[in-house]
């Protein structure tokens, strides 16, 4: 979908890996823009691509062809304004959680009393007052994921992208944290760009949702959702969404195996 000035813009990006005497062809003629402000999830089976697209997005991974662009510049490295929030949380053991979060700004070489103010203010955002002093081991995993994604918030990032960020939970912190980010979002004006392999997760959380297909991985289509929020998954509308995405992604699996 076009955006007349989009803040990511990937165009005709294609990815191939060589893995010792094969080719492994990642993503194919992709297409993706996303305007400042929206929550966009990309979902498909494994091996599609989502990941890939996702840190060539943050510059992680240069496309073979192709470019990603962050307002009209090509990204070409990692940049604090694209954080990256993972699975497995990737935070530092050895540090608090204040100084897991002060980490980027302190970096960035920014005055003390202006670290503390924002360790302070993404602290609080996040709910995690009470543990500020408190290391990752100590730490439940909806509470690790939280830090991470505070540690993004305070490196001053534009875009958030998150790959299965919940995927590790149990159901009822899943839940919890889906709310939480929805309310950061709504909260901060981020733009989020979500991976995940649950169809209930994305309609619940984004604005539009991008089915990718595998073999080599590409868009296979871009849905809009004009669902109220906040959403309720036992809803007649919402059913009938996950129904059509459902049917959407078992075509690609159908095709696969013919």
């Amino acid at each position: 979908m076009a955006s007349p000035n989009p803040i990511i813009d990937v165009r005709q990006v294609t990815k191939r890996f060589e893995l010792k005497d094969q080719t492994i062809h990642a993503l194919a003629e992709t297409n993706l823009s996303i305007s400042k402000g929206e929550f966009v999830c990309l979902i498909g089976a494994s091996g599609c691509g989502k990941s890939t697209l996702l840190r060539i997005i943050a510059g992680f991974e240069t496309p073979t062809s192709g470019e990603a662009l962050m307002w009209g510049k090509a990204v070409s490295a990692p940049d604090p304004t694209r954080g990256m929030v993972f699975q497995d949380y990737a935070l530092f053991p050895w540090l608090s959680v204040r100084e897991n979060i002060a980490f980027g700004p302190n970096a960035r070489g920014l005055p003390r009393t202006t670290v503390k103010d924002t360790v302070d203010r993404f602290i609080e955002l996040v709910g995690l007052t009470k543990f500020a002093n408190a290391y990752p081991h100590q730490l439940s995993g909806g509470m690790k994921q939280r830090v991470a994604i505070a540690r993004v918030l305070a490196n001053d990032a534009e875009v958030v992208l998150m790959d299965e960020p919940f995927g590790a939970l149990d159901a009822m912190t899943r839940e919890r944290l889906q709310d939480e980010l929805l309310e950061i979002w709504q909260r901060t004006g981020l733009t989020v760009v979500f991976v995940t392999h649950s169809i209930e997760e994305a309609i619940f959380l984004s604005d539009r949702i991008v089915v990718m297909s595998p073999g080599p991985g590409r868009i296979e289509s871009d849905n809009p959702l004009a669902l109220s929020r906040p959403r309720d998954v036992s809803s007649p509308e919402f059913n009938e969404i996950r129904r059509v995405l459902g049917a959407k992604l078992h075509s690609h699996h159908g095709k696969k195996a013919a």
